[in-house]
């Protein structure tokens, strides 16, 4: 183990970068600032490119500022900050260093530094969300609609307020997070694809380009597309922050979905009710003190991580504001988003390896559904009821279920007991009346909609894979 990951601050870059390495050697690739200032000298190639294919300078100069862009290594650009105080400067001097004189004008020539960091962090957030996150939230979706599809008739009991409601299957509830996840992927996928670049100056009404060229906002189109980017509708100095802050919260928001999950399952997990567990591996230890206990850690991480990163979004709304064309206020915490990135690739890795290993007890579900069997026919007998005609369905059955509670007995047989009902009782048809005596009946369509959302999602994501995401 490489003693020098201790030495770093975030844990990110050591706990958890060596529980997940090759994970984090992904993220490193597009998320580190080695990789930020590789992107930042891809926009300077793409510029130089354009100008070339506009015949302002040689193809020449053009394959020459490639060349030495190759050459550049972040730690030279942070050397040289030290004296230019400007960190796209020293990258531009970096360049400008290694080519001949008559090519040196062209480096970054008609751009301010934000064209080239704004475009740089579009090209970064979406290759990483493209190449490392969202394989990873697919992966997870599969995983779920698996379990959905597996547990599509495991009988369960409902909870609502924490309290026993009325049957489901533990198949419905985890298609309701294949839905929900579904959905957050599509528009993490939307989001990354609506990112922005700029080449419009230092105040982005091309004050610069429209000296040299009749179309500067053309030559802005020229030079984002061999990016693969498009500008925005509007730029100042800086690309108009709503296409990060819409990209920031589809990620957040997806990181709320994964916490749910997380906490549901946690929750499953208490001694009294124990209806699902972690798998625990023989040489795991689950307290320093207590060897008996197996706690739901992993889950109990990821809605910690949540907790970490879901603040974040605050920031991102406030780098919203940006005095006139542009101010410096977002310089640190715009540097941040690469690490909410970070966090939701690792929770999706996290919570898709222990879904896969989830440990579904359904005897625990059925015992806990035994608990209130006698019980949960009060909805479907007050509906049932009123659909027969008593005038104060709800009332009756209210009052009933309240005294089978003080007698401590069993609510169908006070139902059956009860002269005044059996006239509604006998207008209900024998599937209607079956459901008083067998509650496990009384699952509605748990099963075909936790099945119906699982090929209802695997078809979404074909389609979304079939369009590279």
């Amino acid at each position: 183990m490489d003693a020098y990951v201790f030495g770093n601050i975030s844990p990110l870059d050591h706990r958890y970068q060596m529980s997940d390495p090759q994970l984090s050697a992904e993220l490193r690739r597009y998320l580190s600032e080695d990789a930020f200032v590789r992107y930042q000298l891809q926009v300077e190639v793409a510029l130089t490119e354009a100008l070339a294919a506009r015949g302002i300078c040689s193809p020449e100069v053009a394959k020459a500022v490639r060349a030495a862009a190759a050459q550049v290594t972040p730690a030279e650009v942070y050397e040289r900050e030290l004296q230019t105080r400007h960190n796209v400067r020293a990258l531009v001097n970096a360049i400008r260093d290694r080519l001949p004189e008559e090519a040196r004008p062209y480096v970054h020539f008609t751009a301010t530094s934000m064209d080239i960091m704004d475009t740089a962090r579009a090209l970064q957030y979406r290759a990483v969300t493209h190449e490392v996150l969202l394989p990873r939230l697919v992966s997870l979706l599969r995983t779920w609609i698996s379990l959905a599809r597996r547990e599509a008739e495991t009988l369960q009991i409902g909870r609502t307020h924490g309290q026993h409601a009325v049957p489901i299957t533990f198949g419905f509830a985890v298609a309701g997070y294949v839905a929900r996840l579904g959905e957050r992927v599509e528009r993490i996928a939307a989001a990354a694809a609506n990112l922005r670049g700029k080449m419009a100056g230092a105040v982005g009404a091309y004050n610069a380009a429209s000296l040299f060229f009749p179309d500067p906002d053309a030559f802005e189109r020229e030079v984002l597309a061999r990016l693969g980017l498009e500008p925005g509708e509007h730029a100042t100095q800086i690309v108009a922050p709503e296409y990060v802050t819409d990209y920031v919260h589809s990620l957040i928001s997806c990181f709320g979905v994964l916490a749910n999950f997380a906490d549901d399952l946690r929750h499953l997990q208490r001694s009294e009710i124990g209806e699902t567990g972690e798998a625990f591996d023989p040489q795991q230890v689950g307290s320093s003190t207590m060897p008996h206990k197996r706690n739901p850690w992993n889950f109990e991480h990821v809605k910690s991580l949540w907790k970490t990163f879901m603040p974040r979004m605050m920031t991102v709304y406030m780098d919203q504001i940006s005095e006139h064309q542009r101010d410096l206020t977002n310089s640190a915490s715009g540097r941040f988003v690469v690490e909410i990135i970070a966090g939701l690739a690792l929770a999706a890795a996290r919570l898709d390896r222990e879904s896969q290993r989830l440990v579904v007890d359904r005897a625990a579900m059925a015992r806990n559904f035994a608990q209130s069997r006698a019980t949960i026919i009060a909805e479907p007998l007050y509906i049932m009821l009123a659909s027969a005609g008593h005038p104060d369905a709800h009332e009756a059955v209210r009052r009933l279920t309240l005294e089978a509670e003080r007698l401590g007995r069993p609510l169908p047989e006070l139902v059956q007991e009860r002269a005044e009902l059996q006239p509604y009782l006998e207008r209900l048809t024998p599937q209607q009346r079956a459901v008083l005596s067998e509650p496990e009946r009384y699952v509605g369509l748990a099963a075909h909609k936790a099945r119906s959302l699982c090929d209802r999602w695997e078809e979404r994501l074909g389609r979304l894979e079939a369009n590279k995401m």
